[in-house]
């Protein structure tokens, strides 16, 4: 995708390795309950029923300009006793240099990240992992693995990634074409879910969650900290109904942390909301009858 003057570009992700011997306990995350590409892992690692076989700990919502902190209570680190999650990135490359982000696997035997690409993460969790699950799940099946890799990908350029680029986007020109390619995305997916119970067909997939963990954050943060303000979620009827099905599958809501969502994007973007005032709205319920069957 060329990309316009003006237009957020995001960082690649640093560290891509796989795991190796797949033990309980050898491997855990890190995560921020109100990052979406995080909440995709946490959401496998429920999902799969591995919270057992890996552990997890989040950071403080708020990050300061040295990122990513724990700064007690439940944002603390009992794994290495971490400050700032840029100590993990640090031991296991001193040169490293980029903006440290979340999820992060990191790898207990060997003291290092092994991986920190959330599509990467959530693959190996779903698939790697499966051995170590308590209710395993297939979200990857192997009859629809090209299709779903293909969907994913049209997802991250004109969802996933384009709310932030439009987000962050520093000219006009950059903005509109990311806005516009959002709501090109959106009417897709709606139109999809006219006719299909979930993104793949009659099962929900791997995709189906990739998905979700925008469509939930749409409305409180996308619509207006990012100016993506065409429609909302709940505008339109399939996705609206999509999502709260998604939310009320087992597990899933204790995952969705709206408060702190919205605490990290308005309270840590200066360049967009300086004041880092937090609205109080919108009322959404996620927990209504999602009336698909």
């Amino acid at each position: 995708m060329t990309a316009r003057a003006g237009t957020f570009e995001r960082q690649a992700s640093a560290f891509r390795d796989r795991v190796g011997s797949v033990e309980p306990g050898r491997y855990h995350l890190y995560i921020s309950w109100a990052c979406p590409w995080a909440h995709r892992t946490a959401i496998g690692r429920v999902l799969m029923g591995l919270e057992d076989a890996i552990g997890l700990t989040a950071v403080d919502p708020i990050r300061d300009d040295r990122g990513w902190r724990f700064t007690g209570g439940e944002y603390t680190d009992p794994l290495n006793g971490f400050a700032f999650l840029s100590e993990a990135y640090a031991a296991t490359d001193p040169r490293f240099r980029g903006r440290v982000s979340t999820p992060v696997l990191w790898d207990r035997e060997a003291g290092r990240i092994v991986n920190n690409e959330s599509g990467d993460i959530l693959r190996m969790l779903v698939t790697d992992f499966a051995p170590l699950a308590e209710h395993p799940v297939d979200l990857y099946p192997a009859g629809l693995a090209e299709r779903i890799d293909r969907v994913e990908q049209d997802l991250y350029d004109g969802l996933n990634n384009a709310v932030y680029r439009a987000g962050f986007a520093t000219t006009q020109a950059a903005y509109e074409d990311d806005a516009r390619r959002v709501f090109a995305t959106l009417d897709v997916i709606e139109h999809r879910l006219t006719g299909s119970r979930y993104l793949m067909g009659d099962r929900i997939t791997e995709v189906d969650w990739r998905a979700f963990t925008t469509l939930v954050r749409f409305d409180s943060v996308y619509y207006s900290h990012f100016k993506c303000n065409v429609r909302r979620i709940v505008d339109y009827a399939a996705l609206w109904g999509y999502t709260r099905e998604l939310y009320q599958q087992p597990g899933i809501a204790g995952t969705v942390r709206m408060d702190e969502i919205k605490a990290h994007y308005y309270g840590t973007h200066p360049s967009i909301n300086p004041n880092g005032i937090v609205p109080i709205g919108p009322e959404l319920d996620f927990s209504a009858p999602h009336d698909r069957g």
